[in-house]
């Protein structure tokens, strides 16, 4: 009599991508002003705007970090994901989520995500996705500042996880001749200040003293950078292609679990990194 293979002798059976013929995956990243999405097979990622069209002209359905419309998201996500799947794709996904985005923001992406169909869910915070991205050691503490268009996170990593973490809904896309650069790094300088205050460890110290990790469409700008390595008298180092270091981070992570035999058990209602 002939058994059924078991996860364990299925998933030793997975080659890497994009050799592997069983699976497809996706590595995503939705962000208030633009998502970007990593598919098993592709060499490059895709990126576009975070807008969908339900009339004559266009909205956002994620703002400030916030999913304000998830049938929106789900419409959108499936205009640029779904004709990439085929007919009986059921990828294994894995989401970066904003760090203070909560219970609400995950429930939120996962039932928008549904169109996708993924037999898998897997969540990640976006400041260990780009921890990943940048190869640091996660044994020691981390501090991570995303910049992004509509959204700014300062986060603290020990041992990978998250510890503490501050946000304001402040980001480059609000920048105009009202609203100087000046205004984003001194939102940074007082989350990390609070951090500094309210934590009765070193971790947030010693990770200052090690150098902060610099994320986000943000980092792209020289002013930002020099303004915060000269306040906050540390070193400031933007992570490589940083406006995608979330998405990429994401990828390295898919990959991991796409190797790892205790994929296939995990149950669609979703597994944290």
């Amino acid at each position: 009599m002939t058994t059924a293979p078991g996860p364990r002798s299925v998933a030793a059976r997975h080659r890497s991508w994009p050799w592997c013929g069983q699976c497809t995956g996706i590595a995503l990243d939705l962000g208030s002003a633009r998502t970007r999405a990593w598919m098993s097979g592709r060499r490059t990622i895709l990126d576009v705007p975070t807008v969908t069209f339900p009339g004559d002209g266009a909205t956002c359905p994620i703002q400030r970090g916030t999913i304000v419309d998830t049938a929106a998201t789900a419409r959108m996500l499936d205009r640029v994901l779904g004709h990439r799947l085929g007919p009986h794709g059921r990828p294994l996904l894995i989401l970066t989520t904003p760090v203070l985005g909560g219970v609400t923001y995950r429930a939120d992406v996962r039932r928008a995500v549904e169109v996708l169909r993924p037999r898998t869910v897997l969540t990640v915070p976006t400041a260990r996705a780009v921890a990943v991205a940048a190869g640091c050691d996660l044994a020691r503490p981390l501090l991570v500042v995303d910049l992004g268009a509509h959204l700014t996170e300062v986060t603290l990593l020990s041992d990978g996880a998250v510890t503490d973490a501050r946000r304001t809904a402040l980001g480059t896309s609000d920048l105009d001749s009202l609203t100087p650069p000046a205004r984003i790094t001194e939102a940074v300088i007082a989350m990390v200040t609070a951090m500094l205050v309210q934590d009765h460890t070193s971790q947030t110290l010693d990770a200052l003293q090690r150098g902060v990790l610099l994320a986000g469409g943000g980092a792209l700008r020289v002013d930002l950078t020099h303004a915060l390595t000269e306040q906050l008298q540390a070193p400031v180092q933007p992570v490589p292609a940083p406006h995608t270091a979330a998405v990429r981070g994401a990828a390295k992570l898919l990959r991991a679990a796409h190797a790892h035999p205790s994929t296939t058990a995990i149950t669609h209602a979703g597994y944290r990194l």
